[in-house]
């Protein structure tokens, strides 16, 4: 029986070690600095297990002690490569494969963006064949932020100072009747994005046609891309968005998760 449960554990990670290494790493990262006995605890292993993978980690220079408390904490090892790999990844062609699947499940037109100063710009688009509707959005053409459902969605994650900053950066005018052009009137808008997690294009750049969209923030945090499904106004019913608000809450998920 031991030995079956074993040969399964083998099976999951066939290197103990190393398993034993990552789960390390993972909790020093989420506590902070701590203490052997702490750390061995969390980990439940004994401890002078734990303090040969520490020496193991300190030797690789992924953690460090202080000399005056005793306690261990990693270094910015870690962080170097995430750089690193961060310099490498492609993210229009990262992000494609996801934005082919929405556009897939709502038969509608997607667009992922990228935040340029005060606006955004469209850095992809995956057309939907499934409509003769065609959308004149095209790559490389770009949108202000206060009136764009992808806009709102990346200046729901900024400060109100940023968002103040960019308004006040913004040349503010009715791009269509439905335009948002009062900075409360918007704030109060940013609002109800942070509670439900998207934001909306109610015709407000350009008539006929609304749009659901959801940020992605970047590797740190900061507001940077954002996709949307755009629609013309007969088939983007306010049941319609209902409905796509849940696509594009899972997809914004996924994304972060496994991309940044």
């Amino acid at each position: 029986m031991i030995e079956d449960q074993k040969k399964h554990e083998e099976e999951k990670n066939p290197i103990q070690v190393a398993d034993r290494l990552f789960q390390t790493m993972e909790v020093m990262a989420e506590t902070g600095s701590v203490g052997l006995v702490e750390l061995a605890n969390q980990l439940d292993l004994h401890k002078s297990t734990v303090h040969r993978i520490l020496n193991s980690l300190i030797y690789m220079g992924y953690a460090k002690q202080d000399p005056e408390t005793g306690k261990y904490g990693l270094t910015f090892k870690l962080l170097e490569l995430s750089n690193q790999l961060i310099a490498h990844v492609d993210v229009i062609e990262a992000v494609r494969p996801y934005l082919k699947r929405l556009m897939q499940q709502t038969g509608e037109t997607v667009h992922f963006v990228q935040k340029d100063g005060n606006d955004a710009v469209y850095i992809d688009k995956v057309e939907s064949h499934q409509n003769s509707v065609r959308m004149v959005s095209r790559v490389g053409s770009r949108i202000p932020l206060y009136c764009s459902g992808v806009g709102k969605t990346m200046a729901a994650e900024m400060t109100e100072e940023e968002v103040k900053k960019m308004w006040e950066g913004s040349d503010v005018r009715k791009m269509t009747p439905h335009t948002i052009t009062d900075f409360d009137e918007f704030m109060q808008c940013l609002e109800e994005v942070r509670r439900k997690g998207y934001a909306l294009d109610n015709e407000e750049n350009e008539l006929g046609v609304r749009c659901i969209a959801a940020g992605i923030p970047d590797y740190k945090g900061r507001p940077k891309y954002a996709f949307s499904i755009s629609a013309p106004v007969n088939r983007m019913t306010d049941e319609r968005i209902r409905e796509l608000s849940s696509y594009v809450l899972e997809m914004k998920e996924e994304i972060r998760k496994e991309i940044f």
